[in-house]
């Protein structure tokens, strides 16, 4: 496997392409140095989290033969200020369902993606706490 980076400009523009040719701007914003026109490496990450649980959700709701109407991923984070680098310090991952669905299977496969099938959870676990809410239908829970 393999992705490249290329720099698009004079400053830190960079466009990620994989193998099948899908692309991911990356910069920063101009008080970084950048030009602001791609996501930061860091939001990067948490947006990877995002995706990564999210797929696995919805894979699994699928094989539940579940109603998912409706599906959205939010991601609260926290970075250190004052260390170099900046690492995470705290990051929310709340997901909002929609749909006919048994809260029952829900909770299993958000836990089943973050404790067991999610790559990037399993890597950011190690030095950041990840807490974990979702709603269904407006109806709150957390693992």
């Amino acid at each position: 496997m393999r992705v490249t980076l290329s720099r698009v400009d004079d400053k830190v523009h960079f466009v990620g392409t994989n193998e099948a040719g899908n692309s991911l701007h990356l910069d920063t914003g101009p008080e970084e140095g950048g030009s602001g026109q791609g996501v930061g490496p860091m939001q990067a990450v948490i947006m990877a989290l995002g995706g990564c649980s999210g797929i696995d959700i919805v894979l699994i709701l699928k094989k539940q033969r579940e109603d998912l109407a409706g599906f959205d991923v939010t991601l609260d984070y926290e970075r250190d200020p004052e260390a170099t680098p900046a690492l995470f310090t705290n990051i929310h991952i709340h997901y909002v369902f929609t749909g006919r669905l048994n809260p029952a299977k829900v909770r299993r496969a958000v836990d089943l993606s973050i404790n067991k099938y999610c790559s990037v959870a399993r890597i950011l676990e190690k030095t950041t706490p990840i807490r974990v809410t979702w709603s269904i239908n407006g109806q709150s829970y957390s693992l």
